[in-house]
């Protein structure tokens, strides 16, 4: 094989590359996995980030050059410590978090992309490292100009990640002392089980009660990234018979479901969503037939969608009185999650069921795409924005849930949202306002209802909900109108910053 039949055949396998590693990094690490949020993949992060910056020296090079004595061998050296780098990333991988059956696939097909780029540069590599040493000009017409695109693109990757990984770093936990709970969970302290942990609320209010120095059992189902996040101080298990029936836990959290808002809502949709919601209730409620002392108290999450989104009634203010309406999916499936959690006070447990709004604050929720939008001055109104717009700040949605666990008189349903209700028009424009940006664009919501059928309602449709019982009960919220909320999350987060307590 000729010196250019091979570089032509180089290209193309490194493109090939270059595009599955493209979707891995936007579709698994970004979209699914969420790296750059989650503490336990900073070590992952950073070898992600070493790797894209050799990637781009090795674009660069061989799109404009011919790498000829000592730089041939540097040239090898940069491609064997990216196998290493690679290896390693596997393993980071295996350590922290359950890789999806399709991601596991990719890693094998680029791997094996990767072993066959080097059987094909290796003889370049060599007939180059015995010529004397220079870098000798070599471009490859429009393939050069397409190879530094990919050049600038993994760098400037490389570059985000490396701030990533920066942040979670200072953001980390500080290592716990070996004060974790035996593997038996039979401590004197009672503990408190959080269902969904790993989710955006779930891991500060974990955060929250680690602080505090409580003990906490996580269910979920990756127990590596779990362990991971929270360190040795938390007990991680899953599945709930794992928990022996002597174990003492005063209080659970059951936060578990898929993300309502995402694909479609087709009917296998449906039932997922049901199912990692309804079937974690039941399985929480087993758990405390089966402890030998029942919790004191429950903490089941719900959402205003029980009140259904009703465009002819979407600006009657609703408090927790308010009935749900059968035949409306997001009604219906908060509904099911209700009635499964009431089943825990035949038991004697008191029952709070949270209702939330849309929860804001860095790290997961809408938030972050909603303010990079907003910064980038591509804040739209949804509909007519007159539909309501329930929401509550991280910390106050922390607050509500530490608030019911603590307080004996909180009981019921309890509307988790600001008592500053607004509608979509105005929270578009104040999260574009907080940005010193303006909301000009406008989406029809005809377009909306056609492209997510029923999903649609969770934007176009709303519940004007309050927080009476909240209110009623003496909590106090730390942001309870939203221009103030939107400006602390504006704010740059200060590395190693805690939230905001609220008063339990």
């Amino acid at each position: 094989m000729t010196t250019v039949t091979a570089m032509n055949t180089i290209f193309l396998l490194l493109s090939f590359q270059a595009a599955l590693g493209a979707f891995d990094n936007l579709w698994h690490h970004e979209l699914q996995a969420r790296l750059p949020q989650r503490t336990s993949a900073r070590h992952e992060l950073s070898l992600h980030a070493a790797r894209e910056a050799i990637y781009g020296v090795v674009f660069v090079g061989l799109a404009w050059f011919e790498w000829r004595g000592a730089f041939a061998a540097v040239l090898a050296a940069l491609l064997l410590v990216e196998l290493g780098i690679t290896l390693a990333d596997f393993l980071e991988e295996d350590r922290t978090r359950r890789l999806p059956p399709f991601e596991r696939v990719l890693h094998t097909v680029l791997t094996i992309s990767y072993g066959l780029f080097l059987g094909l540069i290796a003889p370049v590599l060599w007939a180059w490292v015995q010529q004397p040493t220079a870098m000798v000009p070599a471009p490859h017409g429009w393939v050069s100009w397409l190879f530094t695109a990919y050049a600038v693109g993994v760098w400037a990757w490389s570059v985000r990640n490396v701030l990533a990984a920066i942040k979670l770093y200072r953001t980390a936990p500080p290592a716990q002392p070996s004060t974790t709970l035996h593997a038996r969970g039979l401590q004197p302290q009672p503990a408190t089980l959080i269902t969904g942990a790993t989710g955006f609320v779930g891991s500060a209010l974990v955060a929250d009660l680690v602080r505090d120095g409580q003990r906490v059992i996580v269910l979920t189902r990756d127990a590596l990234q779990a362990r991971a996040s929270f360190g040795p101080g938390v007990w991680v298990v899953d599945t709930l018979d794992a928990i022996p029936s002597e174990t003492s836990i005063d209080a659970v959290v059951n936060l578990a479901g898929a993300r309502v808002l995402g694909m479609p809502w087709t009917q296998a949709r449906r039932r997922q969503l049901l199912a990692s919601r309804v079937d974690t209730t039941v399985a929480v409620v087993s758990l405390m037939r089966r402890l030998q002392k029942a919790p004191r108290v429950l903490v089941s999450a719900s959402a205003v969608g029980f009140y259904g989104a009703s465009p002819n009634a979407s600006m009657e203010p609703l408090d927790e009185t308010a009935p749900p309406r059968p035949g409306e999916f997001q009604s219906d499936l908060c509904a099911a999650i209700e009635h499964e959690a009431r089943r825990a006070e035949a038991l004697g447990v008191r029952v709070v069921r949270m209702r939330f709004g849309v929860v804001l604050g860095h790290g997961g929720g809408a938030y972050p795409m909603q303010a990079l939008a907003a910064r980038l001055g591509l804040g739209a109104v949804l509909g007519d924005g007159r539909q309501p717009a329930p929401w509550v700040h991280l910390v106050d949605a922390v607050g509500l849930v530490r608030f019911a666990m603590t307080h004996q008189y909180v009981q019921g349903p309890v509307n988790a949202v600001a008592p500053d209700a607004v509608t979509q028009v105005t929270f578009a424009r104040a999260l574009a306002e907080s940005f010193g940006r303006r909301a000009w664009l406008c989406m029809p919501g005809l377009p909306l209802r056609a492209l997510l059928g029923e999903m649609s309602s969770l934007l176009l449709n709303g519940q004007n909900a309050m927080p009476r019982a909240a209110m009623a009960h003496g909590y106090r919220f730390v942001h309870p109108r939203l221009g103030g909320a939107l400006a602390n999350l504006a704010k740059p987060e200060r590395p190693g910053a805690s939230l905001a307590r609220a008063e339990y």
